[in-house]
């Protein structure tokens, strides 16, 4: 059984249903594409999620060596990594599927006209050569009529005693000449008979069933790429499944292996000062008028020296590097263990960069000594500012770490030494514009406080309210003395010009 011979007298119901499957697809591909844009949204949601919650920049979190939240990072590394995994599924989703069943049912929807056509070509033709059938035959039954009446008036005339021959010979003629008339339009209505019934029977039986079998076959394609969009969709989404379970394993694993012993512990690392509780207070008998001496039983504590930071009386040589490390902290208020753990690593730090300033300042100088044998690469004496600002780093950072080799000393209980400049930093100084007698710089110890210096000046930007513990205010425009620079947590440390010294966030200044 097919469309063409049981269906050849429901054409309506084929092109409605015929109709009905295309927009059926056109509606799964809507919904594809709407299934997409829902994976989409959702991975963009995800990454939000992921980014704010991340605290990546945060130094704290850099520094600590907490297993649980490290964990917390990994999570969010995972989920964005899940997240990435439903936007590849939505462009999956949206180039196999909807790109694909798109393209196809343009093309269905142009052959299902192109069939309609045929077949209401067809019943064109049919019902134009009907009507020429209807046209012939009316023509033969109105000739016809017409040859009967000539006959009956010839009989008539030949009846008639009165009639004369030339009146019996002219009806005879004109009923002859009607008779050969109704003949041949005779001979046309058979004509127009057998070509209707020969185009009748083509109609209905071959052209309508290679029609109707021919949108029977679309019909089928059309439900195929159906089913198969349908498997594809499934298909689709169990592809990128075994990655987000990859994930979420991951997410799994990360928490079973959290430590909550090497958490607990790693704050005492990083917090214990290594100091002793207080002795009891003993008991001082007024009565007896005896006071008790407590000295023998309290703790020897090391004298607190600390060591004035060198400064110019009137000019600054040059204006500090940003790329070298800050002034000296004061990191004495800290507790004793972490202080020795702060001290090693700025130790680090300056011994790093010292080493990079030492390598670019032998690099230079390379440079300048096949400038000085080949004057046409470069002229010598254009290096001769840059080789000065690396001498007074190199000078600077070494100043910087015998400062903090000094208190590691101190801190760690051997004896405080104290180590003047060095020599190559007074030489780098002689090199420069500054006069000897502007070069004055003082070194002593002070027991009891420091003399902060500024390292530079700046303006402010905005108003700011300087109301919290350690903070200073400051109005727009005002000119401030930048006593310490940003440390990586967004506020700097300045001095306004009534004496007040306080932090403000560094990104409400400009420095001049």
């Amino acid at each position: 059984m097919d469309w063409g011979s049981d269906l050849w007298d429901q054409h309506d119901v084929i092109e409605r249903h015929t109709q009905s499957g295309l927009d059926l697809l056109e509606r799964y591909v809507k919904f594809v594409k709407e299934r997409a844009e829902i994976e989409q949204n959702y991975a963009k949601q995800l990454r939000n999620l992921c980014k704010k919650y991340s605290r990546r920049g945060v130094k704290e979190d850099q520094d600590t060596k907490m297993t649980n939240q490290q964990a917390f990072q990994d999570v969010l590394n995972q989920l964005n990594d899940s997240a990435a995994q439903r936007e590849h599924l939505s462009e999956s989703m949206t180039l196999n599927i909807c790109v694909e069943l798109s393209r196809n049912l343009l093309e269905l929807r142009q052959e299902r006209k192109n069939h309609l056509c045929d077949v209401k070509k067809a019943q064109q033709n049919l019902e134009s050569s009907f009507k020429q059938l209807e046209t012939s035959k009316k023509r033969f039954e109105k000739e016809w009529r017409e040859a009967e009446k000539a006959n009956q008036q010839t009989e008539r005339v030949q009846q008639d005693a009165n009639a004369t021959k030339a009146d019996v010979d002219k009806a005879k003629q004109h009923a002859h000449i009607r008779v050969h008339l109704a003949d041949e339009c005779k001979n046309d209505y058979a004509s127009q008979l057998q070509k209707h019934n020969k185009e009748q029977n083509n109609f209905y039986h071959s052209e309508i069933p290679s029609v109707y079998k021919k949108l029977q076959e679309m019909e089928e394609r059309r439900i195929r790429l159906l089913a198969d969009g349908y498997v594809h969709f499934s298909e689709t989404e169990k592809n990128v499944l075994p990655n987000i379970n990859k994930c979420l394993d991951a997410i799994s694993s990360t928490g079973r292996n959290i430590n909550e012993k090497q958490d607990t512990m790693a704050l005492v690392e990083q917090y214990k000062s290594g100091a002793v509780p207080p002795a009891e207070v003993e008991f001082e008998d007024y009565s007896q008028t005896v006071r008790a001496a407590t000295s023998d039983n309290t703790a020897t504590h090391l004298p607190k020296v600390r060591i004035k930071q060198l400064f110019l009386k009137k000019n600054k040589v040059t204006s500090p590097d940003k790329n070298l490390p800050s002034s000296l902290e004061d990191l004495s208020r800290l507790p004793l263990d972490q202080r020795r753990r702060r001290l090693q690593e700025k130790i680090d730090d300056i011994q790093k960069e010292l080493q990079r300033e030492t390598e670019q300042s032998e690099a230079l100088m390379r440079m300048k000594g096949v400038y000085e044998q080949n004057s046409q690469l470069g002229d010598p004496s254009s290096l001769q500012p840059q080789i000065t600002q690396t001498a007074h780093n190199i000078a600077r950072l070494r100043g910087e770490l015998n400062k903090y080799q000094v208190q590691l000393t101190e801190a760690s209980g051997g004896t405080l030494q104290h180590t003047p400049a060095s020599s190559e930093y007074i030489s780098v100084l002689s090199e420069s514009s500054v006069s000897p007698s502007e070069n004055i710089y003082e070194c002593e110890f002070d027991e009891d406080f420091d003399i902060d210096v500024p390292i530079g000046q700046c303006t402010a930007l905005y108003d700011f309210d300087g109301s919290s513990e350690g903070a200073v205010s400051m109005h727009v425009g005002e000119q401030l003395s930048l006593m310490q620079e940003d440390q990586g947590d967004g506020w700097v440390r300045v001095q306004r010009a009534n004496g007040d010294v306080g932090y403000v966030p560094a990104s409400y200044i400009q420095i001049i």
